[in-house]
């Protein structure tokens, strides 16, 4: 295999940071004052027996990409569909596409910033209050910060799995006890294919990725007797706003007297001739999970995805690690 072979190969395999969703800028907490106004008289007009008898999800990172596009098609499937979002000044394009598709009405849309550890609770709990369930939790929400293991720095480390690992974690915990009283719910983590095989350059998100898919593992087997179901949603590269507006890198990986400063110029340069898929290929297979009585635990979608865990499970190590570095241009 020449390498000019090798190469295309590898922009295929190795394109798994595309799907990730990045929330926006922080705003200021305005409370929840600031649902629509067009569901809260809707909500105010239903009985507790009607709210009870609807299904309600929860899915963060909603302003764009997998988050909105999952917010649109749970809302067609019949759910009534709580869309969280950091920034409300974002939400202008998931209230059009809930508008085209027509299920404005459907789609409650709230501010939440997950990071906010001690706002969780509390924003759980309105929605509990305003429609008596939770039936189906999407963690979406999460960013990627790119940077070699040596350039990262802790702090930034610290906020990977402050978004990735413990806001789903936080949330996910607040949901359980609404769930545990339902005897049923699903819970769906959005990870990545990086988080059942790390990536080099990614290693932050690899490394969040991983302690979500394994902390996620454990807690299906801890609630699959109390009705509960969790997945794992585990895409390959999707045409989300990773790759142009919400691009994070870590701040020391851009200094030219870093070490690996041209080694990562090589690598920015190869991501972006990444093939991107359209991602409401993974909207519609959450879709599917949150109507399954019996999912999986791990879902991969994407063709190169696919390749990559063929791949990483027939190549000896010393092997795969040689062809990784090559083809990612780090050697």
């Amino acid at each position: 295999m020449s390498f000019g072979v090798l190469e295309t190969f590898y922009l295929l395999l190795f394109g798994a940071i595309g799907q990730i969703r990045v929330q926006p800028a922080a705003t200021k907490s305005m409370g929840q004052q600031e649902r629509s106004s067009h569901w809260q008289a809707l909500s105010s007009n239903l009985t507790g027996a009607e709210r009870m008898a609807e299904k309600v999800a929860l899915i963060t990172g909603s302003s764009s990409g997998i988050g909105l596009l999952t917010a649109v098609q749970l809302a067609r499937d019949g759910f009534r569909v709580v869309a969280s979002m950091r920034d409300l000044g974002r939400r202008e394009r998931l209230d059009r596409a809930a508008s085209e598709a027509g299920v404005s009405t459907l789609i409650d849309i709230r501010r939440l910033d997950v990071t906010e550890l001690d706002q969780i609770p509390a924003f759980i709990s309105a929605i509990e209050k305003d429609y008596g369930r939770i039936d189906v939790l999407v963690n979406n929400a999460g960013f990627a910060l790119a940077g070699f293991a040596e350039d990262v720095l802790l702090d930034e480390l610290r906020q990977q799995f402050e978004t990735n690992f413990f806001a789903p974690v936080a949330i996910t915990k607040a949901v359980l006890p609404i769930m545990r009283r339902q005897h049923s719910g699903h819970i769906i983590m959005v990870s990545s294919i990086s988080g059942r095989y790390a990536q080099p350059v990614i290693g932050a998100y690899s490394a969040s990725k991983f302690a979500l898919g394994g902390w996620s593992e454990a807690l299906r087997i801890e609630t699959f007797s109390l009705g509960i179901r969790v997945a794992v949603v585990e895409p390959g590269s999707f045409a989300t706003d990773i790759w142009d507006r919400n691009a994070r890198i870590g701040s020391y990986a851009l200094d030219r007297n870093s070490p690996n400063h041209e080694r990562g110029a090589r690598f920015a340069e190869l991501v972006k001739r990444v093939p991107k898929r359209d991602p409401a290929a993974v909207a519609q297979l959450i879709a599917r999970i949150s109507q399954d009585p019996n999912p999986r635990l791990h879902y991969i979608i994407g063709k190169d995805a696919r390749i990559h865990s063929w791949f990483y499970a027939l190549t000896p190590w010393k092997w795969y690690e040689r062809l990784v570095s090559k083809a990612m241009k780090l050697d």
